[in-house]
């Protein structure tokens, strides 16, 4: 069996100020066909795992173009365009192909594109006819369309946020779209508009319950896979919201059934589920009240992985302006600030202008007395198995030990060697302050005598009663008190094969 595959993953915020270009891909790599050999620890990593699994049942994979950008505004429509035309031309180049498997976001949008998934599986449709299945795997983050789902046989999006599970789900994507190519099932799915926007963390109560829930409907009863796309909030386009979808084995009666009644258990637990978020003045308080290790503080608004500039000023001003002292915060993207730390060179003691330069997001400047620590040519951390590039970054101090690091790539902070690769001993530490909304969670919890996720004014505001869409419907929960009218869950479920 001949199975092609490409990737192509970038997360849009329609509200960022920035768009994303042609170098916000390369920042990633952009890989024509070869990701799996040359970055297989990497952004190959999805199509390597997709080698080793069709070898082992005997099966070629054609390997197309794989890039990622960090999410920012809308992906310019050149770039975008050039992207879809190279897999479209990579595959008319393989045919005839038995499958179609592609790793994709799902919150993709570019100039003129709302749906960019949606509109490159409508266009590999066409090329590959009704009969060769397309399988597709998401981050929980998308907008689960209706263009995306007509055109797409199959397709899953993580369990967990943070997502520890893109792995476990890829190869389900591969075992089903393998098993309907071979005609052992054919799958049909049904979908639920919860007409909610929120976040929802896997890792804790009730959603961890609700995760098992999901999982234990699989595989029986002719269920094939069960998901829920959180949305992502901040992309300002007519499908944005949560979704639950359920594939069956030719039962569609089964798949409404299931996605409304998963639907409406969500429903129930929407107070519950809801993250707490604290002001910034709270969460301070709180870490200071207590003993035995550092607390995380994670500066939400402010995360790179949904397009936020990631050198807000908000936190670290009140840390200065109340002296709190034995504090760790990263990472801040500020290209001039590392660059005026490498000429200083380490152990020189300065005047460092810090954060505050991308926008109205990120608050003003401040200008800090500090002494520059460290500095680290090719800095990294690391996110799962992978290595996640920082470049060229700088570690300072403030004379009340609050240890910052500085890069040149805006990237969210995943674990504690973004800190600790400097030299920054966290376990010294009161507070730790991360820039990001939930991927820190994994690497970050076990070292935390507490995880608290704290509201600023920056560009995620987890405020969603009073996002500003235009395009999007209003009526959804939490902005409206029930989005569904009586009865509840009327009209909500579709079908399809």
């Amino acid at each position: 069996m001949k199975i092609f595959t490409a990737t192509l993953i970038t997360e849009t915020n329609t509200f960022a100020p920035s768009p994303t270009g042609l170098g916000g891909y390369e920042a990633f790599g952009i890989y024509h066909g070869d990701a799996s050999k040359v970055a297989p620890d990497g952004l190959g990593m999805g199509v390597a795992e997709l080698r080793s699994l069709a070898a082992a049942q005997g099966h070629e994979i054609v390997e197309s173009l794989s890039t990622m950008a960090q999410p920012a505004g809308r992906t310019v429509q050149r770039v975008y365009e050039s992207f879809r035309e190279e897999i479209l031309a990579d595959l008319r180049a393989a045919l005839p192909v038995d499958a179609v498997l592609l790793i994709l976001h799902g919150a993709m949008i570019a100039e003129h594109y709302d749906d960019c998934e949606g509109d490159l599986l409508q266009a590999v449709r066409a090329l590959v006819g009704d009969e060769v299945p397309i399988g597709v795997e998401l981050d929980l983050h998308c907008h689960f369309t209706e263009q995306m789902q007509r055109n797409a046989n199959i397709i899953i999006c993580y369990k967990e946020y943070p997502h520890t599970d893109i792995i476990e789900r890829l190869r389900e994507v591969f075992a089903l779209t393998v098993a309907t190519a071979e005609g052992r099932v054919r799958p049909v799915t049904a979908v639920h508009d919860c007409r909610m926007v929120g976040k929802w963390h896997t890792t804790c109560e009730p959603m961890i319950g609700f995760v098992k829930r999901m999982q234990s409907l699989e595989g029986r009863d002719g269920i094939l896979s069960v998901s829920f796309g959180h949305g992502f909030p901040w992309g300002d386009v007519a499908e944005t919201g949560a979704r639950i979808w359920v594939v069956t084995d030719n039962d569609e009666a089964t798949a409404q059934r299931i996605a409304a009644q998963l639907g409406q258990e969500l429903w129930d637990m929407r107070e519950a589920a809801r993250p707490a978020h604290l002001s910034i003045d709270d969460a301070l308080d709180r870490a200071l009240a207590g003993d035995g290790g550092p607390v995380v503080l994670a500066d939400l608004a402010d995360n790179p992985g949904g397009g936020a500039p990631c050198d807000s000023t908000f936190i670290l001003r009140r840390l200065i302006e109340r002296g709190i002292a034995d504090v760790a915060l990263g990472c801040m993207y500020d290209i001039g600030a590392v660059q005026v730390c490498r000429e200083a060179g380490v152990g020189t003691r300065l005047t460092l202008r810090i954060g505050g330069k991308l926008g109205v997001s990120s608050g003003a400047p401040l200008d800090l007395t500090v002494t520059v620590r460290a500095l680290k040519d090719e800095h990294h951390q690391s996110m799962g198995a992978t290595a996640r590039p920082l470049r060229s970054a700088a570690w300072v101090s403030t004379d009340d030990n609050i240890d910052i690091v500085l890069m040149t790539v805006r990237e969210q902070t995943f674990a504690p060697t973004a800190f600790t690769e400097l030299g920054i001993d966290l376990a010294s530490k009161r507070i730790v302050v991360v820039k990001s909304s939930q991927h820190f969670h994994a690497k970050f919890a076990p070292i935390a005598r507490e995880v608290l996720y704290v509201s600023t004014p920056g560009a995620l505001t987890p405020d969603f009663v009073n996002i500003p869409y235009r395009v999007r419907s209003l009526n959804y929960w939490p902005r409206v008190e029930n989005p569904f009218g009586d009865p509840l869950l009327r009209g909500q479920t579709q079908g399809h094969a």
